[in-house]
């Protein structure tokens, strides 16, 4: 699709607003009009024959770790952005623990290292340390797409607790940047891990013990009273249960500008595999579900909103780090962004969820919150990043057509309904059959406060990121 116009004829468009039986014209790498099916090509238009899919526009996972720079035996941002592509993702926002970005010399080193390395668009992220708050204005001006704080010590970053959330929370409210907080209470889960070490545990039960849901409970109600008072626009990471979902979403009923981040584990595996299973599934907070009440009250928070947005919270390690070493000292995280779309896909096509929430939850909402102007949707003007999906098809999971390092999934043996056949960025076709296509062009997205944003705008040029976090009405969109 070199000559840069050509229309998608036959496809069923999905995405957030509903479905259509319309083409889709693109031009340039972007979205030029929809039309109805009867009318003839537009003039000079290279047809593309889609009859009996579905196209959606390219789902943006906003919370991904690529590792790199860092430790490239566990991700790299050509294998991650790889599994990206062929699962039907066409924007992520990643940060990694191994190097985090906190300041803008580490941002532009990062952005350096990072130049033609991936298969899609991307946005980066930096880490907020307590004692660095001062940074995050250069760091925002700089062209982050948010901050990323934690509650408790973690993956090597320390705590934002007390006065220090409170000032974090009040910095990111005067720069009108969105803040992703992991939230589990620091005295709680380290109380927890010297009783269960005093106890002599090593085995894979430990981990819903330690990071308890007490723990992420009483981190999270803290963090939503900081943002009600300072009216931060906040994000509490992936949240594990449906009790903390409704708790946030009484507080955004109340006025606050907090929101609710979901990761498909905690709408598909179960608590008591991490027992049988150890570090294959040590990953916090960990997952809740305990009964099929707990299910379902999962997926029905999911398609009554409660959750604003979905990410992987890709976070890999091979098979041999996994098994190598005690259940305490093993990383964190599991593989995810080979799968996220696929299980979305599966569940929407089996009745648990439908397609336009699922565009709405992986794509249009987090380019929304984030400020990712053009992606998410498909209307004129958008970028021409598409998923385009056999409905009929299907997927059987099996951890050797895995793309990211890991080489394993947590869902290995579960078949899927759904394929995603194609996957297109800026209307170039760069996965095809889980097969990446063509050569690494994904670009960097500076984030919605960054000076090279606002210098497009000011020369007149359409700024790629353009819309703010704070909608119309005074509210986060």
């Amino acid at each position: 699709m070199s000559d840069g116009h050509h229309i998608f004829r036959g496809a069923t468009i999905v995405a957030a607003d509903g479905r259509a039986d319309l083409d889709l014209e693109v031009r340039d790498g972007k979205v030029v009009a929809r039309h109805p099916r009867t009318a003839p090509a537009p003039t000079g238009a290279r047809e593309v024959d889609v009859r009996g899919h579905l196209l959606m526009p390219g789902m943006v996972d906003t919370h991904v770790h690529f590792m790199e720079p860092g430790d490239p035996t566990r991700e790299d941002f050509p294998s991650g952005s790889a599994a990206a592509a062929c699962a039907g993702v066409t924007t992520v926002v990643e940060h990694t623990h191994g190097r985090p970005v906190t300041d803008v010399e580490s941002l532009v080193e990062k952005r350096a290292a990072l130049a033609g390395r991936s298969h899609v668009d991307y946005g980066l992220v930096a880490h907020v340390w307590p004692d660095r708050l001062g940074d995050l204005p250069a760091l925002w001006g700089e062209g982050v797409v948010y901050f990323k704080a934690f509650t408790c010590a973690t993956h090597g970053v320390p705590a934002i607790k007390g006065e220090k959330l409170a000032e974090l929370a009040r910095t990111v409210a005067e720069l009108e940047a969105p803040c992703l907080v992991h939230s589990e209470d620091d005295a709680i889960t380290a109380a927890n891990e010297r009783a269960l070490r005093a106890a002599g545990r090593h085995d894979g039960g430990i981990v819903p013990v330690w990071r308890s849901v007490e723990a992420e409970r009483v981190s999270t109600s803290e963090v939503a009273g900081v943002a009600r008072e300072t009216g931060a626009p906040l994000i509490v990471a992936h949240v594990s249960n449906a009790a903390l979902l409704e708790l946030l979403a009484r507080e955004r009923g109340a006025g606050s500008r907090i929101l609710a981040e979901c990761c498909p584990q905690y709408l598909n595996l179960w608590e008591r595999e991490v027992v049988e299973l150890g570090a294959f599934r040590k990953f916090t907070p960990p997952a809740r579900i305990r009964s099929a009440a707990d299910e379902q009250r999962m997926w029905d928070a999911f398609n009554e909103g409660l959750v604003h947005h979905l990410s992987s919270d890709h976070a890999p390690s091979t098979a041999a780090q996994k098994r190598d070493g005690d259940i305490w000292d093993v990383h964190f995280g599991l593989p995810g962004i080979d799968t996220t779309m696929p299980l979305m896909l599966d569940a929407a096509l089996r009745g648990r969820t439908t397609l336009e929430r699922v565009a709405e939850a992986y794509a249009l909402r987090p380019a929304q919150v984030y400020g990712l102007a053009g992606k998410g949707s498909l209307n004129p003007g958008d970028d021409a990043d598409l998923v385009l999906i056999d409905p009929d098809g299907g997927w059987e999971v099996r951890d050797e057509d895995i793309h990211s390092l890991a080489r394993w999934s947590p869902y290995s043996g579960r078949t899927l309904r759904g394929r995603v056949v194609a996957t297109y960025l800026r209307g170039e076709e760069i996965a095809r059959d889980r097969i990446v296509r063509g050569d690494r062009r994904g670009e960097w997205l500076p984030g919605a406060g960054s000076r090279e944003r606002a210098a497009e705008v000011s020369d007149g040029r359409p700024a790629r990121l353009a819309k703010s976090i704070r909608g119309s009405d005074g509210n986060v969109d």
